[in-house]
C-alpha cells in the first residue's frame, strides 16, 4: 500500500511540516514534499541526492556506545568516529571538527569502491597471470629435462658399459635438479594461491560492506591493497644445459661431459602503482616548436655520448680517455679517466647517481663510485658496445663478437648474467653487426636498439620478443633514415637520432612516427632526457650538447 494513503499514518516534510512527503534526501536524510524540493536543492554548497520516497536507502546507523537511546549520524574527526548529539555536546568532544556522518560515509564509500575497482580489473589479474606462468612453466618441465635426458642416453650408448655408472650419476643429477625446480615452483604456485584466496576474501568482505550500507563497517574499514601491490617474489629458474664432450676411455668421468649447477633466482616481486598513481605521470603533448634551452660547449674534438646526472648536470664521452661532468654554462665539475687509458664507446648515470662506461679495449663494463673505478663485467669473445641502467638498476649492454659476426644486447644484474637477447621467433638475427648501436629502455619495459648498420630502431619486450622495426618516415628528407643515438621519456616516447638527417625522430610506444625535432642540429649523436624530460643531444664534429624543450 502507498504510505501516503494510509489512514492511520501522515507522513510529512520534515521542512514545512504540513504537505505529504514525496521525495527523500539521502545526502541529508531528510524527507521532502514536492513544494520544498527546490528550495532544499538551492543549497548549491552540498551535493544533494533527491530521490523519489519508495526508492530511499535504509541508512543503518550505528548506536551511540555511551548513550544507547540515540544514533550515531555525525563524525568526530578528531577522534575518527562516528558520535552521536549528545556526544557532539558533551566535554569529551569540545573544540573537535564535527561532521555530519553521511559526508565520511560518501568519502568512504568512494574509497572502498576504488579498492575493490583496483583489486578486481588490476591487481588479481596480474596474480592470475603470474599463477599461469608458473603453470605454463611446470608443464615445459618434461620436455625440457626430457632433452638433458636424451643427450645423456645417446652419449651412454657411444661408451656402452664403460659408462654405465656414469651415464645413471648424471640422469641421477638431473633428476635431483628437476624435483627441486618442481619444488620450487610449487612453493611459488602456492604462496600465489594463497595471496590469491586472501584477495578473494577481502574482495568478497568489501562487496557485502558496499551492499550492506552499514555506516559502522563502511566508517571503520581499513584498506589492505598496499600490502597486495608488492607482489610476491617471482621465481627464475635457468634450466641446466648438457655440455657433451669427445670419448676418452681413459678420462671418460671428465670428458663425458657436465651439467650446469640448477640456477634458481628469486626476484623481489613487483610494486605496482596504485589505482590513483595509475594515471601519472600528466600527459604532456608535443610542442609544434621545440627549441633549444642551453648549449654546452664540451672541448672535444669528437662527442660521442651524453648521460644526464640532474637537470643541469650531464656527463660526457668522446675521442679521449677522459669523461667529463658539465654544468650548463660548459663549466667542468669533475673528470674521470678511463682505467685503460683507451676511449670509453659509451656512458650511462644508474639510479644512486654513479657513472658506468664500456670500454671496447679490455672488453669490460665499468662502475665509477666516489671517483673510484670498479670492473663490473669482463667479457671474452666479445666486444662490449653502449649501455644503459633499467627501471630495475639491471644493466643493459650491446656487444658484438670478436669476429664481428654477431650481435646481441645482454641484462645483467651486477656481474651476473641474466639475459640474452640474439634471435627472433625463426632464429633469425635480431640485430646487425655494427659497431653503433645505442640502447635504452622503455618506461613499458621495452629494449629499444637503435642500430645503425641496419638502418632500423629494433624493440623487443621485457621477454626479448621481437615487438616491432622502424625503419624511418617516408617523408622529404635528404638521405635515408640513419640511427644513431636513441633515448625515451616518461610518455613513453622513443627518440633516435638521425645521423645524416641531423634531426630526432619522436615515435610512440608502438613505433608510430609522430614528428621530428630539427633544431638546427649538426650531425646528432648521443641522446638522453632528463628527470623533466628536456632533451639532450650530442652533436659529434661540434661537440656541443644541447639541451632542446620538446614538450
Amino acid at each position: 500500500m502507498d504510505p501516503f494513503r494510509r489512514a492511520q499514518i501522515i507522513l510529512l516534510c520534515d521542512l514545512c511540516k504540513t504537505a505529504h512527503l514525496q521525495s527523500h534526501c539521502e545526502r541529508c536524510d531528510i524527507n521532502i514534499c514536492q513544494t520544498c524540493v527546490g528550495e532544499h536543492l538551492s543549497d548549491s554548497s552540498i551535493r544533494h541526492n533527491v530521490v523519489p520516497y519508495k526508492y530511499r536507502k535504509s541508512l543503518n546507523y550505528s548506536k551511540c556506545p555511551d548513550h544507547a537511546d540515540e544514533l550515531c549520524k555525525h563524525y568526530c574527526k578528531e577522534c575518527d568516529i562516528p558520535v552521536c548529539s549528545t556526544c557532539v555536546s558533551s566535554s569529551k568532544h569540545e573544540g573537535h571538527d564535527i561532521s555530519d556522518i553521511l559526508e565520511k560515509l560518501s568519502a568512504k564509500t568512494e574509497s572502498l569502491q576504488k579498492d575493490l575497482d583496483e583489486l578486481d580489473t588490476r591487481i588479481y589479474p596480474r596474480y592470475e597471470e603470474m599463477a599461469s606462468d608458473v603453470q605454463t612453466e611446470k608443464a615445459e618441465l618434461e620436455t625440457n629435462y626430457g632433452e638433458l635426458t636424451t643427450i645423456a642416453d645417446q652419449q651412454g650408448e657411444i661408451l656402452h658399459r664403460e659408462i654405465t655408472a656414469i651415464v645413471n650419476q648424471r640422469k641421477s643429477a638431473i633428476a635431483e635438479m628437476k624435483n627441486k625446480h618442481l619444488s620450487t615452483l610449487n612453493k611459488n604456485t602456492e604462496e600465489i594461491t594463497q595471496k590469491m584466496t586472501d584477495l578473494k576474501q577481502i574482495m568478497s568482505d568489501l562487496k557485502s560492506i558496499l551492499k550492506s550500507n552499514d555506516v559502522s563497517l563502511t566508517s571503520t574499514y581499513k584498506s589492505r591493497n598496499s600490502e597486495f601491490r608488492t607482489l610476491p617474489p617471482k621465481i627464475q629458474v635457468t634450466v641446466p644445459s648438457f655440455s657433451a664432450q669427445k670419448i676418452n676411455i681413459d678420462q671418460l668421468n671428465e670428458m663425458f661431459g657436465s651439467l650446469s649447477p640448477l640456477s634458481i633466482n628469486t626476484e623481489h616481486g613487483d610494486t605496482m602503482n596504485s589505482a590513483e598513481a595509475v594515471s601519472s605521470p600528466p600527459v604532456k603533448p608535443l610542442l609544434d616548436e621545440p627549441r633549444v634551452t642551453a648549449t654546452i660547449d664540451t672541448g672535444y674534438r669528437e662527442l660521442h655520448s651524453v648521460s644526464c646526472l640532474s637537470e643541469d648536470q650531464v656527463w660526457t664521452c668522446g675521442d679521449n680517455k677522459t669523461m667529463e661532468l658539465l654544468n650548463l654554462q660548459s663549466e667542468l665539475l669533475t673528470s674521470i679517466q678511463t682505467k685503460s687509458g683507451k676511449w670509453p664507446t659509451d656512458i650511462a648515470v644508474t639510479r644512486d647517481g654513479d657513472l658506468v662506461y664500456t670500454d671496447p679495449s679490455i672488453k669490460t663494463v665499468n662502475l665509477i663510485k666516489n671517483k673510484q673505478i670498479q670492473t663490473v663485467i669482463t667479457l671474452q669473445g666479445w666486444v662490449p658496445l653502449s649501455v644503459c641502467c633499467t627501471a630495475s638498476d639491471d644493466l643493459l649492454v650491446t656487444m658484438v663478437s670478436d669476429n664481428r659476426k654477431q650481435s646481441k644486447v645482454v641484462r645483467y644484474s651486477g656481474s651476473t648474467e641474466k639475459q640474452s637477447i640474439q634471435f627472433d621467433d625463426q632464429g633469425r638475427p635480431l640485430y646487425s653487426s655494427g659497431y653503433i648501436k645505442y640502447l635504452s629502455e622503455n618506461k613499458n619495459l621495452d629494449i629499444c636498439v637503435a642500430d645503425r648498420l641496419a638502418s632500423a630502431v629494433v624493440v623487443v619486450n621485457q621477454s626479448g620478443k621481437l615487438r616491432f622495426r622502424y625503419t624511418g618516415h617516408p617523408s622529404n628528407i635528404e638521405q635515408s633514415f640513419n640511427p644513431y643515438g636513441i633515448t625515451t621519456d616518461s610518455q613513453s616516447h622513443i627518440l633516435t637520432a638521425d645521423f645524416n638527417n641531423r634531426l630526432i625522430h619522436i615515435l610512440d610506444q608502438d613505433g608510430q612516427f609522430l614528428r621530428y625535432i630539427h633544431c638546427d642540429l649538426k650531425l646528432p649523436s648521443g641522446l638522453c632526457v632528463d628527470i623533466r624530460d628536456n632533451l639532450f643531444v650530442a652533436e659529434l664534429i661540434i661537440a656541443k650538447v644541447k639541451k632542446i624543450q620538446y614538450l
